[in-house]
């Protein structure tokens, strides 16, 4: 077994055909088999003891939308958090956190649909009935254009204080760059520096203030995307400077400069994919329509009777359309979708997050 690289014995070897199992005491090169007894997660490799390569792991998207949920029962708290640990090693797109404000269990993956199933298994699997809130869609923030910072921390309150200095800018990553970067790594930081005005044993810190910043952007508090930070000089004292201090100095330093670069709000954005009968087409496309959806491709079957779209929408505009397409094609239609990529939201829609997160911001300060 490749992670955590240790050996293993498989007491059973099974092929799954719909809800039948059968017995195999071997499996070959494409073929789908289960093996059970074995405490293991997805994109494990399981090898003979001759072999210690490991496949590379899947790409994972970052989840695109979170519930919070908590156990309507107290006493089912430990039932709870057993389950959610073996979802998290089941399926790595499903994220689990503790929010910091409100100290409740938040729920993240890739749809509505998604985390409903999780919500389904807590109470098939578990027995554990949850109270949830609404789903919130994950947005994003980045910035629009280059702005140069200069940010000086200092302070003093009797014995050592804090000190330290920051030069450089930030600038918005072209998507050759983005291309360029780790999967799962949406922001650079590039350290310029030369000579001692910053002493090198302080760039870790540096590079640690710049991934503070990047938690929480400067318009709704959402993760920061697409953004490249440059340190080019700065400042230090024989005595007052620290790895605290240059840390705070640099995420305080970048924060300001993202507010003064033209920041935005990004949304994800769903490929979807509907299959429904021909004569309902025009109806659906009008729903897609008015969910802000763009067509890309609709396709007949060779007899006439079925249609298959392709369209890209806005996730936040997704909310409730399993019951519209049941309803609007007398349970005829499917759709399924998957994240595409993240894009600006319209102007108005921007204000209104604004808005709508000041006011949460207000109530939990109350």
């Amino acid at each position: 077994m490749s992670a955590p690289k240790k050996k293993i014995k498989v007491p059973r070897v099974v092929r799954l055909h719909s809800n039948e199992i059968k017995d195999i005491t071997s499996a070959a090169s494409g073929e789908v088999c289960a093996i059970f007894g074995v405490d293991c997660k997805s994109m494990d490799t399981f090898s003979d003891g001759d072999t210690s390569k490991a496949m590379s792991s899947m790409y994972v998207p970052d989840a695109v939308m979170s519930l919070a949920i908590r156990p309507s029962e107290k006493n089912r708290q430990d039932a709870f958090a057993k389950a959610l640990n073996k979802f998290t090693r089941e399926d790595p797109t499903l994220r689990i956190r503790v929010d910091d404000d409100t100290n409740e269990t938040v729920l993240s993956g890739m749809g509505e649909l998604h985390l409903e199933v999780y919500l389904e298994r807590l109470k098939r699997e578990y027995n554990v009935e949850c109270e949830s809130g609404q789903p919130k869609v994950n947005y994003k923030e980045t910035i629009n254009k280059k702005v140069k910072y200069e940010w000086l921390h200092k302070k003093q309150s009797g014995g050592s204080g804090q000190y330290a200095k920051v030069v450089g800018y930030v600038e918005p990553l072209t998507e050759e760059e983005m291309s360029e970067l780790a999967d799962g790594i949406r922001y650079e930081f590039i350290n310029n520096c030369t000579g001692t005005n910053i002493p090198p044993e302080y760039h870790i810190s540096c590079a640690k203030g710049m991934k503070d910043a990047m938690v929480e952007g400067a318009l709704v508090g959402s993760e920061v995307d697409g953004i490249k930070v440059v340190l080019e000089d700065g400042a230090s004292h024989a005595v007052d400077s620290s790895d605290l201090a240059f840390r705070i100095c640099m995420a305080n330093g970048v924060r300001d400069a993202m507010k003064r670069a033209q920041p935005s709000i990004l949304e994800p954005v769903m490929k979807v994919e509907v299959q429904i009968p021909s004569e309902f087409q025009g109806s659906v496309v009008a729903g897609l329509n008015r969910r802000m959806g763009q067509i890309e491709a609709s396709d007949v079957s060779a007899d006439g009777s079925g249609v298959n779209l392709l369209a890209e929408v806005p996730l936040s505009s997704m909310f409730g359309y399993s019951t519209e397409l049941r309803s609007g094609t007398q349970g005829k239609g499917e759709f399924s979708m998957e994240y595409s990529r993240h894009q600006p939201v319209r102007r108005d829609v921007q204000e209104e997050l604004m808005k709508n997160h000041e006011k949460e911001r207000m109530e939990k300060a109350a």
